[in-house]
């Protein structure tokens, strides 16, 4: 019953590190980014999809760009990520 979960986690915590990559690097394209990264090609090109299907990057000729709406949502990530482990940690007290 966890194991979807544990997916998702693994596949937000993917594309969290590739928004970084953007954050950090952009503009920047799939081979540099898979380069740096280390996620293969495919991955990194389907991370970049749902970033942007998010508002979190935008395409550029010159590669994947980061919006202000992703750079927020970097800048806040922490705080959703401590309510979510709060949900979980109460979950586990049931």
């Amino acid at each position: 019953m966890l194991d979807k979960l544990k997916q998702e986690i693994k596949r937000l915590a993917r594309h969290t590190a590739i928004l970084k990559f953007v954050i950090g690097h952009g503009p920047i394209g799939i081979i540099k980014l898979s380069e740096l990264s280390g996620f293969l090609q495919h991955r990194v090109r389907y991370s970049l999809r749902v970033l942007e299907q998010h508002s979190l990057i935008r395409p550029s000729p010159q590669g994947a760009v980061a919006t202000p709406k992703g750079k927020e949502f970097m800048k806040t990530l922490g705080e959703k990520v401590e309510n979510l482990e709060k949900s979980l940690l109460e979950l586990g007290n049931l």
